[in-house]
């Protein structure tokens, strides 16, 4: 099962190392931040970056979630396993299948896209927005984004992932 930590915005990544640090690893399957690939002008040049996808959260998989939580108080950092009334809930297929349609096990990280305009339409040709195109609700050329519209956590979330457009056919509006 899938279950999510709310952790402090901005420190992902150091509750990870102690998530991984403390919680025996007979409990855990993987512990994860999902990130999205974009690229940053940094000093006149283009790069490739990560950045996270769902700021202020880590991802659990695992079949002990009692001796998960019992073991996240360990960590000297705020954890907090989402549920309610003592009990933990899991992601539910849906939003399992989200995650899943973007990154892979060992690559928890959704890569780049490319896409063209043609016309009133954007067309995904490569990367993992291929055949998610219905999660696209605005893209942003300059600053190479899509704006996505997910639900997860019983509410719905705004996410960025990078998407380069690579061409443009005149006469489009977008």
């Amino acid at each position: 099962m899938w279950y999510v930590v709310q952790v402090i915005g901005g420190r992902e990544r150091r509750v990870l190392r102690l998530v991984e640090q403390f919680v025996d690893d007979d409990a855990l399957q993987e512990c994860f931040i999902p990130q999205y690939e974009i690229m940053k002008k940094i000093k006149g040049e283009w790069k490739r970056c990560t950045e996270i996808l769902l700021p202020g959260y880590l991802f659990l998989i695992t079949d002990k979630v009692d001796m998960v939580a019992d073991e996240l108080r360990k960590v000297p950092a705020f954890t907090k396993l989402l549920g309610n009334d003592n009990a933990f809930i899991p992601l539910n297929a849906d939003e399992i299948a989200f995650i899943d349609s973007f990154t892979t096990k060992d690559h928890r990280v959704v890569e780049m896209s490319e896409g063209v305009i043609e016309g009133d339409e954007i067309c995904i040709t490569k990367g993992p927005l291929v055949h998610q195109t219905a999660f696209v609700k605005k893209i942003d050329r300059h600053k190479r984004l899509a704006y996505l519209e997910a639900t997860m956590f019983g509410r719905t979330l705004n996410l960025k992932v990078g998407l380069e457009i690579v061409r443009k056919r005149k006469g489009t509006s977008i």
